[in-house]
């Protein structure tokens, strides 16, 4: 416990299980695209993907991770038609 609050002391916090579970979401979102784009040659959805996996390590808010990552997706959605 000492460890932890020591890091508070430092301004380092936890990210909430609502972020874990949005990294999770997208990475795995990402690598599907990034598969798919490279499969069927199309490199938007490839870049996309790539993307997807990299955002989180730029963004620390949650609300931000998820509006990032639908419009990220969305933009896979468009390509693929």
């Amino acid at each position: 416990m000492d460890n932890l609050q020591a890091l508070q002391s430092l301004g380092i916090s936890l990210p909430s299980p609502a972020y874990i579970v949005g990294v999770v979401l997208f990475g795995l979102a990402g690598i599907a695209a990034y598969r798919y784009g490279k499969r069927s040659g199309r490199w938007k959805s490839k870049w996309l993907g790539i993307a997807l996996m990299l955002y989180p390590y730029a963004i620390s808010r949650t609300w931000m991770l998820y509006v990032v990552g639908i419009a990220l997706c969305a933009g896979i959605f468009i390509d693929h038609d």
